[in-house]
């Protein structure tokens, strides 16, 4: 398979603006991203996708590909599909939305999202997920919890904890989303011609707009962890797993 990894960095950040470009040991946050996906034997082309000349500029300046998009897209999905366009992707396979606020993220997690891709024709979009182990996770909205069916399609995301458990219940395995999507090219295209629904209005979360149009995606569980970066709290835990705590 012929396969395109796109980064979607937009500069406005409710939380933590222009996080794509704060400094991490001496590089923006989306030069540590770029640098990590581009050690994944998966991909065939890697290509930052945004709406603003600073992040165009600060992305060409160490060596990436960046290309411009539209500022409206309401999703990184949306802003992903518009960069397949510009590039005339039509002899990829696959397309990886890779997350560009995870600067610490595994390349080897783009090749266990496309790995199911690989031996069923049938799937069009694909996830992955991570047990979550803290109460603070599961209670933290900025974490999307996920469950699935037994053979591994998402049934719900949600910001909120799920499942409930009743107290006569025995202990639930909980789940966040985390990383990459990938979808089949056609399929990403008729993603951004569905209509917006209730669900991912309500719950901001792109992917819930695929499962209310009925189609399925498929997770795949990582064995990493990735830690996102939403606000300056997320910033110093990040900038001190890199530098070490007394340094930041």
């Amino acid at each position: 398979m012929k396969i395109y990894g796109i980064i979607p960095a937009r500069y406005g950040s409710t939380r933590l603006p222009a996080k794509v470009l704060v400094d991490i040991a001496g590089k923006p946050m989306i030069q540590w991203v770029y640098e990590h996906a581009r050690r994944s034997p998966s991909l065939d082309r890697l290509v930052v996708a945004t709406d603003d000349g600073r992040i165009f500029d600060r992305v060409r300046g160490f060596g990436g590909e960046a290309l411009r998009t539209l500022p409206t897209h309401p999703s990184g999905t949306d802003r992903v599909a518009e960069a397949a366009q510009i590039l005339q992707a039509k002899e990829a396979d696959l397309i990886v939305n890779i997350q560009g606020d995870q600067p610490l993220f595994e390349p080897g997690m783009i090749d266990e999202v496309v790995g199911p891709f690989r031996d069923d024709p049938d799937l069009q979009m694909g996830a992955l997920v991570h047990p979550i182990y803290t109460p603070e996770e599961l209670a933290n909205p900025g974490v999307v919890k996920v469950v699935f069916d037994k053979k591994g399609f998402a049934l719900y995301f949600s910001r909120s904890p799920m499942p409930y458990v009743i107290s006569s219940s025995p202990a639930s395995r909980y789940y966040k989303h985390i990383g990459p999507y990938a979808y089949r090219m056609g399929f990403l295209m008729e993603f951004t011609k569905m209509e917006r629904g209730n669900l991912e209005l309500s719950e901001s979360l792109e992917q819930l707009r695929a499962l209310e149009h009925g189609y399925r995606i498929k997770v795949v569980e990582t064995k990493f962890d990735s830690q996102e970066v939403d606000t300056p709290e997320d910033l110093k835990k990040v900038r001190g797993l890199i530098l070490g705590p007394n340094l930041i």
